[in-house]
């Protein structure tokens, strides 16, 4: 039976430029007073490896020992009061790093390539407000591309997917008003604005005379997001 490892790696002081980057912004461009300083944890799951090759990849794949501090399953303690916030590339999208770490994990110990998935978790320093938090996401998560991630390790990291027997149609479509449609950019987090939303709009209204489906959404949009 597989066993999904987990592990963190944060840059020690002098080398953590990326979290004191994301600190500075917090601080001067959304104007979070309270925050007192950010830690950055890269998090790795690997299933489909035995013990030794997870020990080898420890300090190879997922750490570089002369500038990072390392932790298997957990975080370290850290001192109250801080927030947590997870982020990981949404379901479908292109994970580069867990991408990397699972083929520099094959190359290692040869034979399959392991299921890898990755996230960024953050450690907000200071008594935040959930107004706070919530301008946070709405800085550090792009939801075209990613999501907030559950801190719970999942038993397994293969996916199951049900294949739909029918495709939506996104009835009403061609005849949403504006703040129909504004209202769907933020639903469907789309990479589309409002106006090349009507742009699609007066399309299916004017060339097709019906509504599309959601699969022809997404298409469109997958391929704007491109230009």
């Amino acid at each position: 039976m597989n066993y999904v490892f987990r592990c963190y790696a944060e840059k020690r002081p002098g080398f953590d430029v990326e979290a004191q980057r994301v600190f500075r912004e917090l601080r001067e461009q959304l104007n979070i007073s309270a925050l007192e300083g950010v830690r950055i944890f890269h998090r790795y799951d690997v299933d489909g490896v035995d013990y030794p090759v997870y020990l080898s990849a420890r300090t190879t794949v997922f750490s570089e020992p002369m500038c990072d501090d390392f932790y298997d399953e957990n975080l370290p303690p850290i001192s109250e009061p801080y927030s947590v916030l997870a982020v990981e590339s949404l379901p479908g999208q292109y994970d580069q790093r867990a991408d990397s770490c699972a083929q520099c994990i094959q190359l290692l110990a040869g034979g399959e390539r392991p299921l890898a998935a990755s996230a960024t978790v953050y450690i907000l320093l200071g008594t935040l407000t959930e107004a706070d938090l919530n301008r946070v996401r709405g800085y550090l998560i792009n939801p075209v591309e990613s999501r907030e991630a559950s801190m719970d390790k999942p038993d397994t990291l293969t996916r199951q997917h049900d294949i739909p027997t029918t495709v939506k149609t996104l009835t009403g479509f061609t005849g949403k008003d504006e703040a129909g449609l504004s209202a769907m950019v933020n639903d469907y987090g789309l990479a589309m604005d409002l106006e090349d939303l009507k742009f699609l709009q007066n399309y299916f209204r004017d060339e097709e005379h019906r509504d599309p489906t959601i699969t022809e959404l997404r298409v469109v949009d997958t391929y704007w997001s491109d230009h």
